[in-house]
């Protein structure tokens, strides 16, 4: 098996876990439910993705892009499994990547990631005789038996009647990886069908009341006296992953005052980088399912979607991805102000789709989970989504389980007519009722969108440079529709009062005042104006109306640039 072979199998191993991220978030509640599982281990193992990478820069870079208790910990095994390029190499590389997993938790716990790498030590103890199908087909049986009984280990798992998200995430990772290792690319085990009842949550114990708190990970270049001072860490919060390599220490846990945290650690030695989540926000936001819905909805995240949006609605967001230089992430795993920070500062931007293998995956996830799916295409002029969805239905999904739209909608318009078509979802036991819906929908959802600058456009292509600079020098602020036929330019305006003034004006020629319509005013790196300027200009025109502020789809985003900011609305 050779190098490329095994670079090839990570990748694919990541996108695996990538496409199943949303059930990972629906039944992370352990140590706390606050539903980022999914979306922490695709940002901590992105730097798998680097195939061309040298395994030494790969694992400095897992360092820094782990995020949460499962990325830590996943980041520490494969600092080690990473270096294992050929099968024989494996046994060795597992155990040492699951004892320095074991090592970096402060208290280490049964029934969760942790007890897969005891699974994955045991089974794979000695280089095969032939790495083949056989060989992988017995590997991910033990670890199918491993996942399912978490529950039995772990009381919080047990109570809310799931597999531990964490252990489900690395089954995820290495079914893609050992199958695409030995060239069965389209073979995985069913994991809907392998864990059935197990993927969902059960009785209010799966719900518990939100504690003030964050959860940090930091980068820490420590003082000569760190291995003396590390005790005290366990004092200052709770979860804690300590994972030291080589110049650096990494810092993961929780606590009920960050500031505090931050003081206490900087005893240490300089921070180098600091994130933070606000656990009481995530964990206020976490729940399984709404309600029953006639057929389950899945578009695209392109749509102005977050991750928390999209699981409240019980949506299934398919991600493009957001190149900054040399990294690249699913846009829904990326922060407006990490976006359009690194764009202020000159980082190229660039914005791909997944692969077809990953959202192949997408599909045949979703079917299996909910049966029958409506997925909301983004516009087939934007990409290429569309023909990749109806190609695969034509080869897959003989029962006609897949019903793919073609909507001509992107960024909002897109968002909110999935958000509105899932909602109606739940209001009726009959698909096609809901089919129809979305389908006329489509004409009842508009969208604007104010470009500050027209720089961005130019730098993407859609705009000659002498034009975009000739327009800013003379202060000209397009306004934009996306429409099926691509985006088109409705309107030219000067100031941010007159892009308000354009904006109520486009409301008044469809929406009575009143309009109880559903309203989303979306943001760039401008949220705070935003909230401040535009919602009460609309409020008061509008009070009856659901106004929601939320972040612009990063793709649109990456095209327009900082300063943009739109209006999507339902007209009822």
């Amino acid at each position: 098996m050779t190098a490329p072979n095994f670079r090839r199998a990570l990748v694919d191993g990541v996108e695996r876990v990538t496409a199943w991220s949303g059930l990972l978030d629906r039944i992370n509640v352990f140590p706390v439910p606050d539903g980022d599982t999914g979306r922490n281990l695709i940002i901590s193992l992105a730097p798998l993705r680097r195939i061309d990478t040298n395994s030494e820069d790969v694992a400095e870079d897992l360092l820094f892009s782990a995020r949460g208790n499962a990325g830590n910990i996943a980041a520490r095994f494969f600092d080690a499994f990473i270096r294992a390029n050929t099968p024989e190499k494996f046994p060795a590389a597992i155990q040492k990547g699951r004892d320095q997993a074991w090592r970096a938790v402060g208290d280490p716990q049964p029934g969760t990631m942790l007890t897969f790498f005891d699974g994955l030590a045991e089974v794979v103890c000695e280089a095969p005789a032939a790495a083949d199908t056989a060989w992988v087909e017995g590997i991910m049986a033990h670890l199918v038996s491993v996942v399912r009984e978490t529950p039995e280990r772990q009381p919080r798992l047990k109570e809310a009647g799931v597999v531990d998200a964490g252990a489900l995430g690395m089954l995820l990772f290495f079914d893609g990886f050992f199958n695409s290792l030995i060239g069965n690319a389209e073979t995985f085990c069913p994991v809907a069908a392998l864990f059935g009842d197990q993927l969902h949550l059960h009785g209010a114990e799966a719900a518990v009341a939100p504690e003030p708190g964050y959860c940090v990970d930091m980068v820490l270049s420590p003082g000569e006296t760190l291995e003396a001072e590390m005790a005290s860490l366990a004092e200052i919060g709770e979860s804690l992953v300590v994972i030291r390599k080589g110049a650096y220490v990494k810092v993961h846990l929780h606590t009920p005052d960050r500031a505090e945290a931050r003081r206490s650690l900087e005893k240490f030695g300089d921070v180098v980088r600091w994130s933070e989540d606000d656990l009481s926000a995530q964990m206020a936001t976490f729940r399984d399912s709404q309600g029953a819905q006639a057929i389950h909805v899945m578009t695209d995240a392109a749509g102005s979607l977050t991750r928390d949006v999209a699981r409240q609605f019980e949506i299934t967001l398919l991600d493009s991805y957001i190149s900054l230089g040399d990294t690249s992430l699913p846009e829904s795993c990326l922060t407006p102000g990490t976006l359009y920070g690194a764009m202020k500062k000159r980082t190229p931007a660039s914005t791909s789709q997944s692969s077809v293998r990953e959202r192949h995956q997408a599909y045949q996830g979703a079917l299996s989970l909910y049966g029958k799916v409506l997925y909301l295409c983004v516009g087939s002029v934007y990409t290429g989504n569309y023909q990749t969805a109806l190609q695969w239905k034509a080869d897959h999904d003989p029962e006609n389980a897949l019903t793919v739209v073609d909507t001509g909608c992107a960024a909002g318009r897109l968002g909110l007519l999935a958000a509105m078509t899932a909602e109606f979802s739940r209001r009726t036991t009959d698909p096609d009722e809901v089919i129809a819906f979305a389908e006329k929908a489509v004409a009842r959802c508009h969208e604007y969108l104010f470009v500050d600058r027209l720089h961005y456009l130019a730098v993407g292509g859609r705009l000659s440079k002498t034009g975009a600079f000739v327009g800013d020098l003379l202060h000209m602020k397009p306004v934009i529709s996306p429409q099926a036929d691509g985006a088109q330019k409705v309107g030219m305006v000067r100031n941010r009062q007159d892009q308000i003034t354009f904006a109520l004006d486009k409301l008044g020629e469809v929406l009575p005042k009143d309009s109880r319509s559903a309203i989303w005013l979306e943001y760039t790196d401008n949220g705070d104006w935003v909230r401040q300027s535009v919602r009460p200009e609309i409020e008061k025109r509008y009070p009856l109306a659901e106004i929601a502020v939320t972040p612009l789809s990063l793709t649109t985003g990456v095209h327009t640039g900082p300063g943009t900011w739109g209006m999507a609305f339902f007209a009822d």
